[in-house]
């Protein structure tokens, strides 16, 4: 098996693109081993800080947040960073080539049942000149790289750099990572979604109208029947996603109006889009291509319609029809 090291040459990754890479790796070790370690470390639990989306944030959340910022702070290829635990980005080198988006922990809900979390991470061209917000703004086309860790019963790292996608698992043994699935592959066709069944009282009309054909199986229109899976950690819904196919949403809905979408942009949505992408499927917002988008600030958040190719689209088809004359649910 090849290690993450010996693929990275293969593909003729540049050097200063690798060696970021392996930064990332790098700490996404030492992550697993402080996930692993739980309550063992006394990581689990609550503090009493709020980051700026106003959740609360785990313990973990802060600690690995740490982690990748001194990690990347050390990494002389890295120009700047933002994350979902820091309120503004953070200026890193003064001539570093890349920009890193990430989520430290993605599902950090799950970690106090021990069940699946994850990193995700989105790499940026850092653009010539002085650093500031709208130097991150960039569509998820300009992406170079992206990926997540998931932290399960083996950790494993997705990873693109646009030739595909890349599964390696890390040896406990060795504690390299090493490549297990060469290039992942989303089946066109599912009968398989992932959503948050409650909130459905809030979602939009096409969405209703499509999980409600979906719930009826073989004796709706869609005559076929549908299993639904739900995680609550997007890392752990896309990597079941990437493995064998499936329909994955965090739709747009009105519980809260000020906040009518839950996943960000720059380091969830953008990251996943790209690896979507990468293995033949599609990602949305029911609306617009996620990596079409024009961000307008570092922590915004859009819908979320992503995973195999003719289900996106027919989900897609829903929210070309006007339900403007049906009744608000």
């Amino acid at each position: 098996m090849q290690t993450l090291a010996q693929n990275l040459t293969s593909q003729g990754i540049n050097a200063s693109l690798t060696q970021l890479i392996h930064t990332l790796a790098n700490t996404s070790k030492e992550i697993s081993h402080a996930v692993r370690h739980g309550a063992l470390a006394g990581v689990l639990g609550t503090t009493e800080q709020e980051n700026v989306q106003g959740e609360t944030q785990k313990k973990l959340d802060v600690i690995t947040n740490d982690m990748l910022k001194d990690a990347l702070d050390k990494d002389d290829t890295v120009r700047g960073l933002a994350s979902e635990e820091e309120d503004f980005i953070v200026e890193v080198g003064a001539k570093g080539d890349y920009l890193v988006c990430f989520d430290p922990l993605d599902g950090s809900s799950n970690i106090d049942i021990n069940s699946l979390v994850g990193t995700i991470f989105s790499i940026l061209p850092a653009p010539k000149g002085e650093l500031t917000e709208k130097s991150f703004l960039q569509a998820g086309r300009k992406q170079v790289a992206a990926g997540y860790v998931l932290y399960g019963p083996s950790t494993m790292l997705a990873l693109t750099t646009g030739k595909g996608v890349q599964l390696f698992t890390l040896n406990p043994e060795t504690n390299e990572y090493l490549l297990t699935t060469e290039a992942m592959s989303i089946s066109k066709d599912t009968a398989e979604f992932a959503i948050n069944m409650s909130n459905q009282r809030f979602w939009e009309a096409p969405m209703q109208t499509y999980i409600a054909d979906l719930l009826l199986g073989t004796i709706g229109p869609r005559e076929k029947a549908f299993n639904m899976r739900w995680i609550a950690a997007m890392v752990g819904d896309v990597h079941r996603v990437l493995s064998r196919g499936g329909i994955f949403t965090y739709p747009t809905d009105n519980k809260n109006p000020e906040k009518p979408y839950k996943l960000r942009l720059m380091y969830e949505a953008n990251p996943m889009a790209f690896l979507v992408e990468q293995a033949g499927g599609k990602a949305s917002t029911g609306y617009e291509t996620i990596m079409d988008i024009e961000p307008g600030e570092i922590h915004q958040r859009v819908a979320v319609i992503l995973g195999s190719a003719n289900e996106v689209d027919t989900c897609l088809e829903y929210h070309e029809v006007d339900y403007s004359e049906e009744p608000e649910v």
